[in-house]
């Protein structure tokens, strides 16, 4: 298949192809006699691999690592498990700072609970004050 079937395929850019490929997560395709890409079943089920790390947010690099265990079947996979385990504590500690976040949001909305104009928005008002403590600090 062509690099725009195989992108329609995966749901993945024409770029972003180009742009595994050249990282290496990719193996390199054959070229038909005019010089274009042919890809395989092997390109998509490692394409679709990729798409699917990238979904749980997993670095390119880490891609890349995870995809060297890959090419290396009998290797130990205690990396992938500490690859993994890095990538749940990325996450949570992301979650940490959503929840820290949202309760930032929940206490500026309780700031203004009836309709009023907005030169007598106490979020606004709100906003306005901490921007001129950040200012200070």
């Amino acid at each position: 298949m062509r690099i725009g079937e195989l992108a329609h395929a995966t749901g993945i850019s024409v770029e972003s192809v180009r742009h595994y490929e050249r990282l290496g997560l990719l193996p390199r395709p054959e070229r038909s006699d005019a010089g274009q890409r042919r890809y395989g079943p092997q390109h998509l089920q490692r394409l679709a691999f990729v798409r699917h790390c990238r979904s749980l947010d997993i670095a390119l690099a880490d891609i890349a690592r995870l995809l060297e265990f890959v090419d290396r079947p009998e290797a130990d996979c205690g990396d992938i498990d500490r690859l993994v385990d890095t990538q749940l504590s990325r996450v949570r500690t992301r979650i940490e700072a959503l929840r820290r976040l949202e309760a930032q949001l929940e206490t500026l909305r309780g700031c203004c609970g009836t309709h009023r104009s907005a030169a007598e928005c106490g979020i606004l008002r709100e906003l306005f004050s901490a921007a001129g403590r950040n200012e200070e600090n």
